[in-house]
């Protein structure tokens, strides 16, 4: 019983430790995916932000573009003609401050200071020689020192000629790129070599920090693009795992408990024997039964050996405690009889030797022994005589006695298996009236060493020689055991002095090889 409670109780650590496993796994995979999707959402927020910026700068560029178009027709008249409608279409572009006209690679009129005589080329050589469209410049004429985007709108290919708007683009910038923190620290306008950051009234190159990450965009209507600086995504994924924490501890805990329940049964040895059926693990084993006095094998007793896939070897001591407390003897007890009666031709076909099989108390139950062996045993027309050999571990009740009698009725012999080591009265004795007893190898053990089980040992030979029943002592393993015995007139011998518990299909074998131990 120890011994199972011991396996019992390593099935429950290895559950145990697979919902731990599983748990701090599930742990780990939900943090991990949450921030795989968090940095991937900064990432596209990031992104989402250039993109927007690019798309409402390229819409307030538009109208513009559309103004200058519009006024094309003015360059060439003269100022004092064409200054008024300038101040007009300057008074519906709120973020234009000032449009030129250029004739001649001259800028000749100004919608604030009128007539001008200002070379263009070499004012602007980046929009007259260059062919660029736009420039990032320094206000030098209202607000001296203040950014300014320049807008040139050519009327000839060779940049001669057009109109040029100064537009106020610190604050279109600082509308436009206000940060969307924490993924956007810092957003930069860029057109060519020059930045203008939001929030920075200077001109000038934009670099990442050290810390920093960044992200562009580029128009693809006008030639500007968008800069977003801002923490890198890892940084930033990772400062939000412990708020995700909880939710993940709650997932995992319950991944835990799942697995603890769905592992029940399949991580307890009582399912473990039910698979083992099933996958045909067990196999049949048997021990010869020698006349103590001829030496002779006059029958065997089947025995259960268990070869788990899964547990490898395992004891009877083990499993045969727990099939019974889970209701799983009689399965295996049936298993034992199907492989003996697919084995039984092989067998000596005689009425004096005994197959002994054990059977738990819990099988006499609304006679399902009975009916086992009449579907696999009698259905057979077996010659040997079969011995069920009952355990000591239960008592049976009134009802089941009678199963016993009928038994004994069918030709079915009864024997006490391990007598004196578990539910043992005269009671019991006298009501079963059993035909065998079976002294149990503690007590073999003990002749010769022990005083108190040898003296243990002669009553029960003596209790059985006044109720007239045969005698078996298992578990011997010395001559001086087995003198001892036929001495006392032990019928049958049983244990490694013999032979070793070989499979079935190995005794014909043995038999043929065996040379009887002389008798007295």
């Amino acid at each position: 019983m120890q011994v199972s409670q011991e396996a019992t109780g390593a099935f429950r650590r290895r559950r145990l430790l697979i919902a731990i496993v599983v748990a701090t796994l599930v742990l780990i995979l939900t943090l991990a995916l949450r921030f795989v999707v968090e940095k991937k959402h900064i990432e596209q927020q990031s992104q989402t932000f250039a993109k927007v910026a690019i798309q409402r700068f390229d819409r307030l560029f538009s109208p513009l573009d559309v103004a200058a178009n519009n006024t094309l027709g003015l360059v060439g008249l003269p100022c004092e003609q064409v200054r008024f409608p300038l101040v007009e279409k300057l008074a519906s572009l709120q973020t234009v401050r000032s449009i030129i006209l250029v004739q001649h690679d001259n800028m000749y009129c100004s919608s604030i200071f009128g007539s001008t005589n200002i070379s263009f080329s070499t004012t602007y050589p980046e929009l007259a020689v260059n062919n660029q469209r736009m420039v990032l410049s320094t206000d030098e004429d209202l607000l001296k020192g203040s950014p300014v985007l320049l807008l040139w709108t050519p009327v000839e290919a060779n940049n001669r000629a057009g109109i040029l708007q100064v537009i106020n683009i610190e604050m279109m910038s600082n509308y436009l790129l206000e940060p969307a923190l924490p993924w956007v620290e810092r957003a930069v306008f860029n057109v060519g070599t020059h930045s203008l950051e939001y929030g920075n009234p200077m001109i000038e190159t934009a670099l990442a920090a050290e810390d920093e990450v960044s992200y562009q965009n580029t128009s693809l209507r006008y030639p500007f693009s968008v800069t977003l600086f801002g923490p890198a995504p890892t940084r930033l994924a990772l400062s939000t795992l412990p708020g995700q924490l909880p939710l993940a501890l709650l997932l995992s805990l319950l991944s835990g408990y799942i697995v603890w329940l769905a592992t029940a049964n399949r991580m307890s040895l009582a399912w473990q024997i039910s698979y083992g059926i099933n996958a045909r693990e067990f196999m049949v084993y048997c021990q010869p039964l020698i006349n103590a006095r001829s030496g002779e094998c006059e029958g065997i007793e089947l025995l259960l050996r268990w070869q788990s896939a899964r547990q490898g070897w395992v004891s009877p001591d083990l499993f045969i405690p727990l099939a019974e407390r889970n209701n799983l003897i009689a399965p295996l007890t049936r298993y034992v009889l199907k492989e003996l009666v697919r084995q039984l031709p092989t067998l000596p076909q005689k009425a004096d030797f005994h197959i002994a099989i054990n059977v738990a108390s819990s099988h006499f139950h609304h006679r399902q022994i009975m009916m086992d062996l009449k579907q696999y045993w009698w259905s057979a027309n077996p010659v040997p005589q079969l011995i069920v050999e009952l355990t000591e571990r239960d008592a049976l009740p009134e009802v089941d006695r009678r199963v016993v009698a009928q038994l004994r009725q069918a030709g079915v012999r009864l024997a006490i298996d391990d007598f004196g080591t578990g539910h043992s009265s005269l009671s019991y004795l006298k009501t079963l009236s059993p035909d065998v007893l079976k002294i149990d190898k503690l007590f073999t053990a003990a002749i010769g060493t022990d005083a108190i089980n040898a003296t243990v040992t002669d009553m029960v030979i003596s209790l059985a020689q006044r109720l007239n029943m045969s005698l078996v002592a298992e578990g011997v393993e010395t001559e001086e055991q087995a003198a001892y015995l036929r001495e006392k007139g032990v019928d049958v011998l049983q244990g490694y002095l013999f032979a070793r518990p070989m499979p079935l299909e190995a005794f014909p074998q043995w038999l043929v090889d065996h040379q009887p131990h002389g008798g007295g």
